[in-house]
């Protein structure tokens, strides 16, 4: 009969129960839904978003989701329509049993930290048909009994409740029974079945009887159990308990088998009608897997362990039947006792395992949920943490508890922080659990790089080698990856004009430092930089320092020599020292300076050669050049010293300077005194004036040979003339002639050509030599022209248009410095460049080789070398005040080396003709003596 009945379609049942029974409400901060159990998946709930306030495209956004610390996910979370709908099928008896009000309690969890809490009611819908525990039940009953006696019958099972639960039994139509329903303190339907008339077991021995159950709902499901009434012989005694009922209390842990307690009943009949059985009789299926009951004893035990946190109550009853079927009934109470037999649980509920450093606070880092499934003290529940760590515990809402940043957050001193969450209970001994949270802490560019000094100095030689390494910086960042990476760079500065980055570079990478240029340290002796170390954080973080670097002196700079200065010609300056100086009388003084610097530019002067030892000496530190004793008649004109200056460096470098001492009280009395100067006897005068004394006189020798030889010839042809002119009567020409000879110059030997053109005249005993300016030329050139000719009968005209065609190189310009370039005694005459002692060592030895050659000839003062009379040509190259009163006359043409003058005799000069000058000019060539 309850098959079809349970087969119904309760789809309107339930749609009507969304449509006027879901509600919603909030008290006290939570929102509370309800809805019909056995819906289907999916079934709408409620609108989460609109209870809250939100969109329902905010939940998804602020990560919205269900917390729950039930076993099974009873609902989900639609954040598409911002809804709140079933994830299952739902079970009210499943969850709440014979609960009057089933409530289900969960959170909605969003943006990791916040909790909403909500409760859904479960509604009772008529799902559960009511069930017997047997589907036969057995009566017997004596048969004297007399009417009116009722007897208890199994009642019947409705999971559901108020009215969905059992509402009404029914027995079919009999004579000799009827049902009487009995309701307990608790609501329960009791059956009884009721003797109506007395039985005759001779009549008939077994009744059968039907039983309904139905229950209230709509439509109302029923149950139909059998009853079989057997009618037994006389007894007329029932069983009897020793108590109404039965209590007992007992720990979860006890062992399996363990007896709780032992139900006692007795009978007086004797016999059969006096054996009393004990079974159950109001009891669930459940209850008949966690315990049992012994038929004979009555004593009752357990089949499987107890869990207080499963079921801390249990209530059924027993009953006892005797032999003939009597029976009687108790009940009995189990109380089960908790004991702290659960650790706590720490449930992590959100957790940011990375954090930056700089988080401000008391921001939230985990949130977590602390449970214990035991009761009273055994089930409350402290967290601690370690307190040498930067957090702090806070309670949210129940039992859910906040980790929070308590100290600032420092990376580089400790990157990761492993937290251990220990959950103690309250139980006797107490047990705890641990629950471990990593926590990284994030690098921020908080630290800029540091330098382990604030300045630094280098010293670095000078002279050293291009794109060398001469130092390098490391600067230290405490932070990590890019806020780490340092890069180093030299600020914008000028040097001398010139960017600093132009002498030095840094590696961007490795702080290395090159100089990119040689330093030399007479240009800048120190040199002062800023390099910037920077990471690459965002922002970045930079820090400075000072680097000097210091040029060391090396010894490499010879020391330059002031005064005297040297001519370009190579020649030495002359210094005038009196003939009657004293011992230690101040000549002149070498100044010299050295650009190094220290003891390398500590300078020493040394007298390295002197043409009279013993006669000067030097300063050692002064430079001055002083007499070492006094002067005598003996000692030559001309003093040639050569000083050295030295300085102290490693290795030391020197200079040296050639001195030229002339000893004469003054310029016109060293001419004089050299006029008069014969060949020294001394055997250690001067080697190189006895040499051009030589190489003079050698030359004069074999000029006036070849002049000799010469007139000779041509007095032998003018002799052969008149013969000729006697017997013909004509005018006889005679052919030039050349005559070659040796020239000496202070380097070295050089052939020259000396051309001479003779014309005689018929009948005149007067002759007229010409001697032109000497053409200078290579003998190999001269000789190459006219080699097949007899040198001394060579074609006068043939040779002279040859000779004309090999012009003398003109005078070197630079061969005497300026009188403002002649520093000293040497250059303290006034005049202008023409009147100027000469200071070029080659015109010194050609005045004395000319004033030598002068004196060895006795002459009148008619004569001229190219000048006044009595002036041997000097007044004309030196000035008017060089002037000598005893100058020979040469009768001859004679050429000096070295000289662009042209002697001619005295015959010449008083017949009134001009003197033959170089290239025929005489102006001509005093403008190239001048220059």
């Amino acid at each position: 009969m309850a098959a079809p009945q349970k087969g119904r379609d309760y789809r309107g049942f339930i749609l009507l129960s969304i449509l006027l029974g879901t509600r919603r409400g909030a008290w006290a901060g939570h929102i509370l839904y309800s809805v019909p159990e056995e819906t289907d998946k999916g079934s709408f709930v409620g609108n989460i978003a609109k209870d809250l306030g939100l969109e329902p495209r905010e939940l998804a956004e602020r990560g919205a989701r269900i917390v729950s610390t039930g076993r099974t996910q009873l609902f989900a979370l639609n954040l598409r329509s911002g809804s709140l709908v079933t994830a299952d099928r739902i079970d009210r008896e499943e969850l709440c049993a014979q609960s009057a009000r089933c409530l289900v309690n969960f959170n909605i969890l969003m943006d990791k930290m916040n909790l909403y809490p909500i409760e859904v009611e479960i509604i009772d819908i008529n799902d559960n048909a009511p069930r017997f525990l047997m589907e036969e039940m057995t009566v017997k009953i004596t048969e004297n009994t007399a009417p009116g006696v009722r007897y208890p019958l199994n009642e019947a099972r409705d999971p559901d409740i108020g009215t969905n639960s059992i509402q009404s039994y029914q027995l079919n139509s009999n004579q000799h029974f009827s049902l009487v329903v009995q309701t307990g303190d608790d609501g329960a339907k009791y059956p009884e079945l009721v003797l109506e008339r007395v039985l005759d077991r001779e009549e008939e021995a077994v009744h059968h009887l039907l039983l309904t159950a139905s229950d209230g709902g709509n439509p109302p499901q029923s149950e139909t159990a059998r009853i079989q009434v057997t009618v037994v012989d006389v007894n007329d005694h029932a069983p009897i308990f020793s108590l109404p009922q039965y209590q007992v209390s007992v720990p979860e842990n006890i062992p399996v088998g363990t007896r709780l307690l032992t139900v006692h009943a007795v009978d007086l009949d004797e016999g059969l009608n006096g054996e009393v059985t004990y079974s159950f009789r109001k009891i669930t299926q459940k209850i008949l897997q966690i315990f049992q009951l012994n038929p004979h004893t009555g004593e009752l035990s357990t089949l499987e362990g107890l869990d207080y946190e499963v079921s801390n109550y249990y209530e059924m009853e027993v009953q006892a039947q005797d032999g003939p079927g009597s029976m009687t009934r108790a009940k009995v109470m189990i109380t089960i006792l908790d004991v702290n037999d659960n650790t706590p649980e720490v449930t992590v509920t959100s957790v940011s395992n990375l954090i930056p450093e700089d988080t401000p606070l008391g921001t939230v880092v985990a949130l977590f949920y602390l449970q214990d499934r035991d009761s009273g003290e055994n089930g409350k529940v402290t967290c601690t943490i370690s307190e040498n760590l930067p957090f702090k515990l806070e309670r949210s809402i129940d039992n859910y508890y906040r980790l929070v940043t308590a100290k600032n957050l420092d990376r580089e001193k400790l990157s990761v922080y492993n937290i251990t969450l220990k959950a103690t209970d309250g139980g006797t001994p107490p047990l705890s659990s641990e629950t471990h949270i990593s926590v990284n802490v994030a690098d921020t560019n908080d630290n800029p790089p540091a330098f382990p000094q604030s300045s630094y100095s280098v010293y670095i030689p000078e002279n050293n080698p291009r794109g060398a390494s001469i130092f390098s910086v490391t600067a230290h960042d405490p932070d990590s990856q890019e806020n780490a990476h340092v890069t180093y760079s030299l600020s914008e500065d000028t040097l001398q004009g010139a960017s600093l980055s132009s002498y030095v570079s840094i590696n961007s990478d490795t702080g290395i430092l090159y100089a990119l240029h040689s330093f030399d340290y007479e240009l800048f002796r120190d040199l002062q930089l800023r390099v910037t170390a920077q990471d690459r954080g965002d922002p970045p973080l930079s820090s400075n320092v000072t680097l000097s670097i210091f040029v060391l002196d090396q010894n490499d700079n010879a020391p330059d020599i002031l005064y005297p200065t040297l001519p370009i010609d190579g020649s030495t300056g002359v210094e005038l020292a009196p003939r009657f100086a004293e011992s230690g009388y101040l000549v002149t003084k070498v100044v010299a300076v050295d650009r190094d610097s220290g003891q390398n530019a500590w300078l020493s002067y040394h007298l390295l050669k002197a043409s009279e030892p013993g006669l000067f000496q030097v300063g050692l530190h002064t430079g001055e050049v002083r007499t070492a004793r006094a002067l005598l008649d003996r000692d030559a004109l001309k003093q040639s010293l050569v000083v050295a200056v030295q300085d102290h460096g490693q290795p030391p470098l020197s200079a040296t300077v050639t001195l030229t001492v002339a000893i004469a009280d003054s310029i016109p009395d060293v001419l004089a005194d050299l006029g008069s100067l014969e060949p020294p006897a001394d055997p250690n005068a001067s080697g190189l004036t006895l040499y051009l004394v030589v190489a003079v006189a050698a030359v004069s020798c074999v000029f006036l040979a070849f002049v000799i030889v010469l007139l000779a010839l041509r007095l032998r042809r003018w002799h052969a003339s008149r013969l000729l002119q006697a017997a013909g009567g004509g005018l006889l020409g005679v052919p030039a002639s050349a005559s070659q000879f040796v020239g000496v110059d202070r380097v070295g030997a050089f052939w020259q050509t000396y051309s001479h053109e003779v014309s005689l005249t018929a009948g005149s005993r007067a002759s007229h030599v010409i001697f032109p300016q000497p053409n200078y030329a290579d003998m190999l050139i001269s000789l190459e022209t006219c080699e097949k000719k007899d040198p001394l009968s060579i074609d006068f005209h043939e040779c002279k248009d040859e000779a004309e065609n090999i012009q003398q190189a003109p005078p070197n310009t630079d061969w005497r410095f300026s009188q403002a370039q002649r520093p000293g005694t040497s250059g303290s005459q006034n005049g202008d460049e023409t009147g100027t002692w000469p200071n070029n060592q080659f015109d010194t030895e050609m005045l004395q080789a000319m004033i030598l050659a002068s004196a060895s000839e006795a002459a009148d003062g008619s004569s001229t070398l190219g000048g006044g009379a009595g002036t041997m040509g000097l007044s004309a190259r030196y000035g008017p005040q060089f002037t000598l009163q005893h100058v020979p006359d040469y009768r001859q043409n004679v050429y000096i080396p070295g000289s662009n003058a042209t002697l001619t005799n005295a015959a010449g000069k008083r017949d009134g003709k001009a003197p033959a000058g170089g290239n025929g000019s005489k102006k001509k060539s005093g403008k190239k003596e001048k220059k």
